[in-house]
C-alpha cells in the first residue's frame, strides 16, 4: 500500500493562509495524479482538487476555486496545497490521495495518508 505523510495543518484565523504538504519517502510522487480530500465535522469526505503529473490542477469544490492551488516540488518529492482566504467552512481533516494514472480523474483517487487537521477559527 502506498503511503504518504501530510503536514502543515493547524489553527488559522479566517482570512488566513496555510500550506499543506504531502510527502513520501518510499516512492516518487512525480508520475501520479495527486489529490486532496477533506472531511469536515459531520460532513462527508469530498475531493477538493487534483494535480496531474504535468502540474495542471483541477479544482472540484466551487468554494475552493480561486483560493486553493496545488503545486509540485519535485526536488523534495512533495505536493503542496496552498489555501488562501480561509473560511470556517474549510475546517476539516485534509487527506492526500493519489492515483497511478498521470491525469486527474477524481473517481479513481484513493486516500493514502492519515490526514492533517485544519481549523479555521478566530
Amino acid at each position: 500500500q502506498l503511503q504518504v505523510e501530510e503536514s502543515g495543518g493547524g489553527l488559522v484565523q479566517p482570512g488566513g493562509s496555510l500550506r499543506l504538504s504531502c510527502a513520501s519517502s518510499r516512492f516518487s510522487l512525480d508520475y501520479y495524479a495527486i489529490g486532496w480530500f477533506r472531511q469536515g465535522p459531520g460532513k462527508e469526505r469530498e475531493v477538493v482538487l487534483c494535480i496531474d503529473s504535468n502540474g495542471d490542477t483541477a479544482v472540484y469544490v466551487d468554494s475552493a476555486k480561486g483560493r486553493f492551488t496545488a503545486s509540485r516540488d519535485k526536488a523534495q518529492n512533495m505536493v503542496h496545497l496552498q489555501m488562501n482566504s480561509l473560511k470556517s467552512e474549510d475546517s476539516a481533516v485534509y487527506y492526500c490521495a493519489g492515483d497511478h494514472r498521470h491525469w486527474c480523474d477524481k473517481r479513481y483517487l484513493k486516500v493514502w495518508g492519515q490526514g492533517t487537521l485544519v481549523t479555521v477559527s478566530s
